[in-house]
């Protein structure tokens, strides 16, 4: 099973937000609104936009809404 993960990191490395989910879509979808809520200042600072998967949902970060 491959699990979508969408994160939103702060410039320290820490995972601001976070939606995980079975449907590359939907996840595609999350990453371009994380993306787009971005400010200027905060991409200038550093904060970056990630999608990636996992395998298992054992492997998806605690505070992630989760989306089946």
């Amino acid at each position: 099973m491959t699990i979508w993960v969408s994160e939103q990191i702060d410039p320290s490395g820490l995972l601001y937000a976070c939606i995980a989910c079975r449907d590359e879509a939907q996840a595609k979808e999350c990453v371009q609104s994380f993306e787009k809520n971005l400010t200027t200042e905060q991409k200038a600072a550093g904060w970056q936009v990630r999608l990636r998967t996992v395998a298992s949902w054992d492997e998806v970060p605690s505070t992630a809404l989760k989306l089946c």
